[in-house]
């Protein structure tokens, strides 16, 4: 089977990745498929980080704004959705952001196969993040999973009750119909924290305690999979009295931080990604890389 070279950027969060592709996408007339699992949201813009709109009118972007923020979505339909786009884009690039969707879409990761229970999901929904990773650790104690992020939780209950442990096994691989270029982007420790930080405090000031308060006036339930993500977490414990105005920022940095260092865990496993410093312009070195 011929398969279609498919230009994928990866990297932490705030190194840069969509300025990359946005410019690498007007370079090579290409068309960009998210791979993001908040970015999927409709009304949560800021963070979220999606492009401008006037980004949107340059570039055509793929996966974004699929859903409401009141829903869930997970992996395999996103795998859908993403087929879709790229079979129909005429030179697509894709953008990572949630690493898990990258590989599922890439390599065929299954989760085992195992198809989402609405009604076991919504049992274990209702339990409390200390309750599912306790459970989490029952099934598998060596499993390597984010024990904050409820829907992750859910998720690895789901699909362990069935298969079994452990979760390193369930990362099947069946081939599909994309040979993913995958070009990472790095920057030292001190640079990144330091970006992460004054995004942060850019959100805030766009105006992201407003659209979080807009999304729970609205009915999002503070514990929804589209409020959990770093930055409206935070922000929604802000909103009910938990946090300060002064902490806040921070707050929001610390967790990003921890994101991007996990993050850059999953990617320096994989030897397939070709690295590229992001301090100055990478994008003329990832060009020829391309040519080659």
């Amino acid at each position: 089977m011929s398969r279609r070279r498919v230009p994928t950027i990866l990297g932490p969060t705030a190194v840069g990745k969509s300025a990359v592709a946005f410019r690498l996408a007007q370079v090579l007339g290409g068309e960009i498929v998210v791979a993001d699992s908040r970015q999927l949201y409709r009304r949560l813009e800021i963070a979220t980080n999606k492009p401008s709109p006037e980004e949107r009118a340059a570039v055509r972007y793929h996966c974004l704004d699929l859903v409401d923020p009141e829903d869930s979505f997970n992996v395999f339909e996103f795998v859908r959705a993403a087929t879709d786009a790229l079979h129909r884009s005429e030179r697509p690039i894709l953008e990572g952001g949630t690493n898990l969707y990258v590989d599922a879409l890439l390599d065929g990761l299954s989760l085992g196969g195992v198809p989402p229970s609405p009604e076991r999901r919504r049992e274990l929904e209702r339990l409390p993040v200390q309750e599912l990773a306790g459970m989490v650790r029952e099934l598998d104690p060596e499993i390597a999973i984010d024990f904050r992020n409820p829907v992750r939780l859910v998720r690895a209950i789901e699909v362990l009750e069935v298969t079994g442990p452990p979760w390193s096994r369930l990362r099947t691989h069946r081939p599909t119909a994309w040979d993913g270029i995958r070009i990472g982007l790095d920057l030292p420790r001190e640079v990144l924290d330091e970006r992460i930080l004054a995004r942060c405090r850019r959100q805030l000031e766009r105006g992201l305690v407003e659209e979080t308060r807009a999304a729970l006036e609205a009915g999002v339930a503070p514990g929804s999979q589209a409020l959990t993500g770093t930055g409206y977490a935070e922000t929604v414990a802000y909103l009910q009295g938990k946090v300060s105005e002064q902490q806040l920022p921070e707050l929001m940095a610390r967790n990003n931080r921890r994101l991007a260092r996990r993050q850059l865990t999953w990617l320096k496993r994989d030897s397939r990604i070709r690295w590229f410093s992001a301090v100055a312009d990478p994008l003329p070195d990832i060009l020829r890389y391309l040519d080659g």
